[in-house]
């Protein structure tokens, strides 16, 4: 059974860093894109930034020249680079990656999330 566990969030000042995990486990043919999207309250889900299997990068433009993602394949994770954080991100973060369970189909799985609370 395949599932994404997330790791690293907690609570900051305004300015600091943290660095979160996902890793992927369970019987898999390989990963596709990984990603990750947060939540606040009140707020839709957004998407926060994403990396391809070959490491093609895609960010949101509120955590561009802050934020970098990154992956290890050999490792099924992806990580993600938290500085300059802002109260505004405040939010559950949650990891997003496409799996193959078999060599011809894919499917989106989600983390559960962690929380992360940057505090003014």
């Amino acid at each position: 059974q395949v599932q994404l566990v997330e790791s690293g969030g907690g609570l900051v000042q305004a300015g600091g860093s943290l660095r979160l995990s996902c890793a992927a486990s369970g019987r898999m043919f390989g990963i596709g894109s990984m990603g990750w999207y947060r939540q606040a309250p009140g707020k839709q889900r957004e998407l926060v930034a994403t990396i391809t299997s070959t490491g093609t990068i895609n960010y949101a433009d509120f955590v561009k020249g802050r934020f970098t993602i990154s992956r290890d394949n050999a490792k099924n994770t992806v990580y993600l680079q938290m500085d300059s954080l802002k109260p505004e991100d405040t939010a559950v973060y949650f990891c997003n990656a496409y799996i193959n369970r078999t060599p011809s189909s894919a499917n989106a799985y989600w983390g559960q999330g962690t929380q992360v609370t940057v505090s003014s």
